[in-house]
């Protein structure tokens, strides 16, 4: 039988169109070609940081410098002009990425240069542990002796931070520091992989590693403490201490996240939004019976919290309200098994110093108070938490929020590793905008507790931008929730304190806003024109995954991209 089919393909062979390999060649899909290149990238990647795993050390710095160089090289080898617009997306973000990264590896060079004449006693450790890696036999009275001198050295290093009181400016401070808690990393990796396995090693290693362990933890808390108070910026009476990165770093920024605004101008678009938001407070105000004493009637929702106990199934309630909404719009696609698989749990009380509202995606974080909460900060807690406040963040972060977004970002394009808080926290802003739009709040109440998030949104940017130009204190940006926005003040100070100590970076509390009126702005061109239905616009926005929102816009307006492409949209014409 074999042979009768083997046969019949030799005798119809000729009549086939077998495609030359010259014609197969120029059929290549270029984008699967930089859909490969990225998923190479982004293991190569992985495969770097977990070898070269010292952070600070020079070889690791090095290393990715080659490798990012590299990279740059063998992109620019695709034919841009040969590339679909989803295709240029990538090329112009995975070129853009690299160039950033190049940027912040000479940056961290040249800090470590800076310090280098403080931290290099410590060379000899990243050397032991590039031969740990490869299992080398080293000799225990030879890395003994090691220790002993590293150890040595770094006491008269102590001991000229002290007699000397040199000081740093932070970004010195914090390398430094850096560079010693990567120093302890090598020497316990070493330590621990010969530990036991090697007898002799172990006899003459283990009080040097114990001695030299105790020696750079103190000094690593020593040059935390180096700050030259001069160049850091005074405690205002707030507590809060940030690092405010000046106006050419904020425009750097921007630039990188594809915004073509000034701060200067976003303060301004800012001011706009909150003067909308003023109307629509006075007429909820009068509409509850207070007049113009939106505050008396904002302090009447603030007392609408339910018990101890009960938030969480307070909170099921108002999810249930949204996604029945959602569903009954047919705004966009639920899968079922997003619907399914998220869940609670509760926010720590010292997290919430913090965090003091919600968290989400799969899981729904609620900050609510707790037995051992002082009175006052119980009270602040529940009513700033309350359910018509709470209206406007459900669904932000879970469903069509930040739940959604993840999960479906998992299932379409999941290559395409261009996060943005402009188009994560945006996309999740831009449904509390569309659901205002779409009367989903229910009464006066409804509204006072959406506006509310709706002004902080507008706050974040005006108090967040000051911040870093240097124009504003913490402790400025905290009364500025409180009496702009009707903020709790404990809520205010843990949002400050959020803002510029929790390990966000400088642009994230603007992106909230700014992206979201990225996204009503292309809801507006895409939708209201007519060329898509709500759902084709908010299914295509997520299959795309996440990257700049200008870059969603050319995707789903198949624009004609150049490959010197700069940011130039822009969004906001009111």
């Amino acid at each position: 039988m074999y042979r009768f089919y083997f046969a019949l393909l030799i005798l119809i062979a000729p009549c086939m169109a077998w495609p030359e390999t010259e014609s197969l060649s120029a059929q290549t899909d270029p984008v699967t070609g930089l859909y490969d290149f990225i998923i190479n990238l982004q293991e190569d990647e992985r495969s770097l940081y977990r070898f070269y795993a010292i952070r600070n050390s020079p070889e690791r710095n090095e290393r990715f410098t080659a490798f990012y160089n590299d990279k740059l090289q063998e992109l620019e080898a695709y034919s841009f002009q040969d590339m679909n617009v989803g295709g240029r997306v990538e090329y112009l973000l995975t070129k853009r990425d690299l160039q950033d990264r190049l940027y912040r590896l000479q940056s961290e060079r040249d800090e470590y240069q800076q310090v280098a004449v403080y931290t290099h006693p410590g060379l000899p450790l990243y050397d032991l542990e590039k031969e740990r890696r490869r299992g080398k036999n080293l000799d225990g009275s030879e890395v003994a002796r090691t220790l002993d001198q590293v150890s040595e050295n770094f006491h008269a290093v102590s001991r000229q931070l002290s007699s000397d009181d040199i000081k740093f400016k932070r970004s010195l401070a914090e390398r430094a520091a850096g560079i010693v808690a990567g120093y302890n990393q090598a020497l316990k990796s070493v330590f621990e992989f010969y530990q036991g396995y090697d007898p002799e090693f172990t006899w003459w290693v283990t009080q040097p590693y114990e001695n030299l362990t105790h020696q750079l933890d103190s000094l690593e808390i020593q040059f935390e403490n180096a700050i030259d108070e001069s160049t850091f910026p005074k405690d205002d009476g707030s507590g809060i201490i940030g690092s405010p990165i000046g106006r050419q770093e904020i425009i750097r920024r921007l630039e990188l996240n594809m915004i073509p605004y000034t701060p200067e101008e976003l303060v301004d678009i800012a001011m706009k939004e909150f003067e909308w938001c003023d109307r629509e407070l006075l007429k909820a105000s009068r509409e509850m019976g207070f007049g113009d004493d939106w505050k008396a009637a904002q302090e009447k929702v603030k007392m609408s919290f339910v018990p101890p106990g009960q938030q969480p199934e307070a909170m099921l309630d108002l999810y249930n309200q949204s996604v029945s909404f959602l569903k009954e719009h047919d705004l966009l696609t639920i899968p079922p098994l997003a619907e399914e698989t998220w869940r609670m749990r509760m926010i720590e009380p010292e997290r919430q110093k913090i965090s003091p509202f919600f968290l989400g995606g799969e899981v729904l974080q609620i900050s609510y108070p707790t037995d051992e909460m002082d009175h006052d900060d119980k009270l602040m807690s529940m009513r700033g938490n309350n359910p018509h406040f709470s209206r406007a963040t459900v669904h932000h972060e879970l469903i069509a929020g930040h739940h959604l977004q993840q999960y479906v970002n998992n299932r379409n394009h999941p290559y395409r590793n261009f996060r943005t808080p402009f188009w994560t926290e945006g996309w999740a802003l831009y449904w509390e905008l569309l659901l205002w739009d779409k009367e989903f709040p229910r009464g006066p109440e409804d509204k006072i507790g959406m506006l509310f998030w709706r002004m902080h949104r507008c706050a974040r940017i005006i108090f967040s931008l000051n911040y870093h130009l240097g124009e504003w204190t913490p402790q400025q940006c905290i009364d500025y929730l409180v009496d702009r926005v009707g903020h709790e003040r404990a809520n205010a100070e843990g949002e400050v304190r959020r803002s510029f100590t929790g390990n966000y970076g400088p642009l994230y509390q603007i992106a909230y806003m700014v992206g979201g009126l990225q996204f009503r702005a292309l809801k507006e061109e895409l939708v209201d024109s007519g060329k898509m239905t709500f759902k084709q616009f908010h299914d295509a926005v997520l299959e795309e995954n996440a990257m700049p929102v200008e870059m969603v816009r050319a995707i789903l307006t198949d624009q004609e991209l150049k490959e010197d492409f700069k940011t130039q949209w822009r969004f906001y014409n009111k």
